[in-house]
């Protein structure tokens, strides 16, 4: 069992246990994509005659076994090993010999670590994009059905005026969507092939990058070797970042529920299924699972500002300090995930106290909608603002929480349209089924 650069100089032990990190463990879940870049790979020295039909023949069979074994749990990569490269060659030239000693020609573990990173990164996003679908389908249902709650709106956490759940679930599900062309660039950024680059500066074989970009279904090859090196650290930035907005709308509404659902509001009701119970208090029900989406937030924050922090200031070319990018994008891209998936059993089993929101709100609320009838009369806007606000309340003449129905432009409470954001969920939905299906066919042409 060896290190792919060992030449036979002893390695202190304190340095080899410091070098290696975390990586055996990461690379656990990076070693079938590892296994499906070798693939196309190998496929591409046979086609420029680096390797033999049967040599081929022989690493497809193993590394096929390779992508079976990890995907069940099975493969395992030894700390000796250091990465998942190296358990993969190691493994290859285990059962094949010197076929196995073979397949690292023309690349690098710089271009090879880019590349299943990248296999990975995009089946993620395509997952995030799904989840992110799901969930906002679940805020529009909830504004459907509460299009005319009448609830308190609020600025500053005051009461503002009058305004809807509908507009509120609505309004949520909407900043969700507005993530999707984020992620679709995101995609577009990931999609490309690395392979061939080797370290930075190519090799001296005929390679055919544009065969193995091909074979492994990405949109086109990264062309400059040393900006595909270069990229790295940035391309971990930037798809952190692109998870950064609906990761903290998620966190804020997250905090409204929280909010929404205290003692002191009463306007939602969470049900036991979603919420936990105090160690030492029989009467409590805690939102601990908004507390967590709220508080991923904030992890997420750090996980892009490590790697942002990680990749600035850095030469052109490949340094180790770079291995430290591959923990937060894989952390962030399930953590992202995870905080969609969890907020969707919250949202289908609250319930909604109609008669508390309403008699909730102050009577002064009204008093913007009682200036706009003044206005509406053909008095100036602020003299009409100024004879409000010296009595709010006695300016209001009727119950007040029915006042965003006069509200009927474009996006108001009072004409919500849901049309256009189902729109946009739906062609979501279709950019994601092309795009797996892609990917999908991707793996079945190599693995057979």
């Amino acid at each position: 069992m060896s290190r792919l650069w060992e030449r036979g100089e002893p390695l202190e032990a304190t340095i080899a246990r410091f070098t290696v990190g975390d990586d055996p463990q990461l690379d656990l879940r990076l070693v079938a994509y590892d296994a499906l870049g070798s693939l196309a790979h190998a496929t591409m020295l046979a086609e420029i005659e680096v390797l033999t039909h049967e040599e081929l023949t022989a690493l497809r069979r193993e590394l096929r076994q390779v992508v079976d074994e990890a995907r069940r749990g099975e493969f395992e990569i030894a700390l000796a090993e250091e990465d998942g490269h190296t358990a993969l060659e190691n493994r290859l030239t285990e059962r094949l010999g010197d076929t196995g000693k073979r397949i690292h020609t023309g690349r690098s573990r710089n271009d090879q670590v880019i590349a299943c990173t990248r296999l990975y990164a995009r089946e993620a996003l395509l997952r995030v994009a799904d989840e992110l679908r799901e969930t906002s389908l679940a805020l529009l249902r909830l504004a459907t059905e509460h299009r005319e709650t009448s609830v308190p709106g609020y600025t500053h956490t005051r009461q503002a005026m009058p305004s809807t759940l509908g507009l509120f679930f609505s309004a949520w599900a909407e900043n969700l969507l507005d993530a999707a062309p984020w992620l679709e660039v995101a995609y577009q950024h990931l999609n490309r092939s690395p392979l061939g680059s080797a370290s930075g500066y190519g090799v001296a074989l005929a390679l055919d990058r544009q065969r193995v970009s091909d074979l492994l279904g990405f949109d086109r090859v990264q062309r400059n070797t040393l900006a595909v090196q270069n990229d790295r650290g940035r391309t971990e930035m930037l798809v952190l970042g692109t998870l950064l907005g609906p990761v903290l709308d998620l966190s804020r509404l997250a905090t409204d529920l929280i909010w929404m659902s205290s003692e002191a509001l009463g306007f939602i009701r969470l049900a036991d299924q979603v919420t936990t119970g105090s160690s030492i208090m029989p009467q409590k029900r805690n939102p601990d699972v908004l507390e967590l989406i709220r508080a991923n937030g904030a992890r997420l924050r750090a996980r892009h500002q490590e790697a942002a922090n990680l990749y600035a200031g850095l030469t052109a070319g490949y340094h180790r300090d770079l291995q430290y990018t591959k923990a937060p994008l894989l952390a962030g891209l399930e953590e992202t995930v995870d905080v969609l998936r969890v907020l969707r059993p919250v949202l289908s089993t609250l319930t909604v106290d109609d008669r508390r929101c309403r008699e909730s709100m102050d009577r002064s609320i009204g008093a913007t909608d009682a200036v706009y009838r003044q206005v509406a009369q053909g008095r100036p806007f602020r003299e009409a603002y100024k004879e409000v606000a010296a009595d709010p309340e006695a300016a209001v003449e009727s119950d007040p929480s029915e006042g965003w129905r006069a509200r009927r432009h474009l996006g108001a409470p009072g004409a919500l349209d849901l049309g256009e954001l189902e729109e946009r969920a739906t062609e979501l939905g279709e950019w994601h089924r092309g795009r797996q299906r892609a990917v999908a066919a991707t793996w079945q042409a190599l693995l057979g």
